[in-house]
């Protein structure tokens, strides 16, 4: 495999893209898991396989640092004596692994409590048409090529600036995998999926000061990825620009949060609104479904079927078909995230979100990164954030952070070490920007967040 030059991305070789695993024995093994748990009396039980395989590979200062190749297999059953519940685990798809692995779930069900809300998903959610998301894009790269392109990816970051002083490396992986779903309902499909991704952190000095940052990129399709030299550059870039940081003072100040860092923000969003923390009557969004909880313009909305979508699946964990949907319509809260489970427990239906949400957007306004900061002002840039000072029953926000002081419109210079203080209504309300600067890699898609004022706590 030729490498990269000057930024331009490599031809990757693609291996044959017939399906490697054996989906059809797959499915009989799965299949006898469901008849087995029948045959020891289970009333009905679900069960789900996977086969993983992929390649990892880091490389520090030139020099290979780990490779490891993987394979993993396993499967699991639940089975349900009418409203009790039990569940086991192996890793061995003999017969008789499969045979002892039913007894164990039945023995569990047999002495557990009835839950009047446990069981499968009704019968009528499940998909019935599974179409080609096209999640599988198979990558025929060596250990040798993997090696090779850390390489490329560490050294773009290295030469970048001379202040790059030390590395923790470049890495570059490659995963594969099928996963299968069944249930006594009569349910049983599986589907591939690739997932590949390349990243480098460095760290740069400077007087007595050090600074440490990274960049990366992840993707199903290995030819989608960016360069392994841009990579490495934005790694060393994003690294450089935090030298010679200040502390910040105690202040009130108009904040935007870059889109990497916006996803965290989304991220508790999504904890409010899910079920379990619905029914458990434990989220700051408790009993909000049709209530204002952003701004009138703010949509977000999920998408399951992009082709090639890192959130993508054409049913979730329970089988339950996945379907567009609004979260939030005009800033307004419009339905929760729930399983078969939670639904039941709030007397609603499940969303199709066992399992996560699949691909996630929020609506963006024509508004760069760049332009936005001119148009806080003043202000701060939030790069990172630290610490677990999140508390999504009370809404309350705190969390340490670092990023860049804002002022007449133009970065100034970076901030570190201070305390980001607000709650979390407030944050969403005071919501007045979203860039169309989109981070698409995760099941989250969103751009930079400008935030109409928060608490900062300086050192």
């Amino acid at each position: 495999m030729s490498s990269s030059k000057s930024g331009q991305k490599p031809k990757l070789q693609q291996v044959d893209p017939s399906n490697p695993y054996d989906s059809d024995n797959l499915k009989s093994v799965v299949n006898d898991l469901l008849q087995e748990a029948k045959t020891q009396g289970a009333s009905a039980a679900e069960a789900g396989l996977s086969v993983e395989s992929g390649l990892s590979v880091t490389v520090r200062l030139g020099d290979v640092e780990t490779i490891e190749h993987n394979r993993d297999k396993g499967l699991a059953i639940t089975v349900y004596f009418g409203h009790r519940k039990g569940a086991a685990s192996t890793s061995d798809f003999s017969p008789k692994a499969i045979k002892e692995t039913v007894k164990a779930a039945c023995d569990i069900a047999r002495y557990t409590e009835d839950d009047q809300y446990a069981g499968l998903p009704e019968k009528d959610s499940l998909a019935t048409d599974i179409p080609d998301l096209e999640l599988y894009h198979p990558w025929a790269i060596s250990a040798e090529e993997a090696v090779e392109l850390a390489k490329e990816c560490e050294d773009a970051a290295r030469a970048e600036d001379k202040r790059i002083t030390n590395s923790e490396g470049g890495s570059v992986s490659s995963h594969t995998g099928i996963r299968l779903y069944g249930n006594s309902h009569g349910f049983l499909n599986g589907y591939n999926t690739s997932r590949h991704s390349m990243s480098c952190t460095v760290i740069a000095g400077q007087d007595d000061a050090m600074q440490r940052d990274y960049w990366y990129d992840v993707n199903r399709d290995a030819n989608k990825l960016e360069s392994a030299t841009d990579i490495g550059k934005h790694a060393a870039q994003r690294t450089v620009a935090r030298l010679a940081a200040k502390n910040m003072p105690t202040c009130q100040v108009p904040v935007i949060f870059k889109a990497e860092v916006a996803k965290g923000l989304i991220s508790h969003l999504l904890s409010g609104v899910r079920g379990g923390a619905q029914y458990r009557k434990a989220t700051f969004l408790l009993d909000h479904l049709g209530k204002q909880i952003f701004p009138d313009r703010i949509r977000l909305d999920e998408r399951p079927h992009i082709k090639g979508g890192l959130g993508s699946a054409p049913y979730d964990n329970e089988g339950v078909i996945t379907s567009a949907r609004d979260l939030v319509t005009d800033g307004v809260l419009k339905g929760y995230v729930l399983d078969s489970y939670s639904a039941r427990r709030l007397g609603m239906q499940s969303t199709g979100n066992a399992g996560g949400i699949h691909n996630l957007y929020i609506n963006h306004d024509d508004i760069s990164l760049q332009n936005m900061i001119k148009e806080m002002d003043k202000g701060l840039v939030i790069t990172e954030v630290m610490g677990q000072g999140v508390n999504t029953v009370t809404g309350d926000y705190s969390r340490g952070a670092s990023g860049f002081w804002v002022e007449n419109g133009e970065i100034q210079y970076p901030v570190e070490e201070f305390t980001l203080a607000g709650r979390l209504p407030d944050m969403f309300m005071g919501l007045q920007r979203v860039g169309n600067d989109l981070d698409v890699r995760g099941g989250v898609i969103t751009g930079s967040w400008l935030i109409d004022n928060m608490t900062v706590a300086g050192g």
